[in-house]
């Protein structure tokens, strides 16, 4: 049986928060991509994205691509991307990867939340 990768959307304070649970990785069932999730809410008029990866248990190349491109899709239609709750191996991968010195990252939700600010409310 296949691992697979849930991805539940909320919203708080005009942020979209994706809870993540699971493996991001290549060989995950995965629904829906995080970048695909990203455009189906762009086009409903939400710009502001955290992505929360405290339920997720491993990351490879794959889900690495898949916050890339949601990071990336964002950016370019005026939005932003942010991580919170980062489990160790994730940091680890995203550290070694580089994405930490291009994508903001937070240990608490409330910090990551007031961290967009008044852009959120646009």
């Amino acid at each position: 049986m296949r691992a697979t990768m849930k991805i539940e959307a909320r919203a708080s304070h005009g942020v979209v928060i994706l809870d993540i649970e699971g493996r991001m990785t290549v060989e995950a069932d995965r629904p829906v991509s995080i970048a695909d999730l990203v455009r189906d809410l762009l086009r409903q008029g939400r710009r502001h994205f955290l992505v929360n990866l405290g339920g997720v248990s491993s990351l490879d190349t794959t889900g690495v691509r898949d916050i890339v491109e949601a990071y990336v899709t964002s950016t370019r239609q005026d939005g932003s991307l942010k991580l919170v709750n980062l489990p160790a191996r994730v940091r680890d991968v995203l550290t070694v990867t580089r994405l930490l010195t291009v994508l903001q990252s937070f240990d608490g939700e409330d910090e990551a939340i007031a961290s967009f600010g008044a852009m959120a409310s646009n």
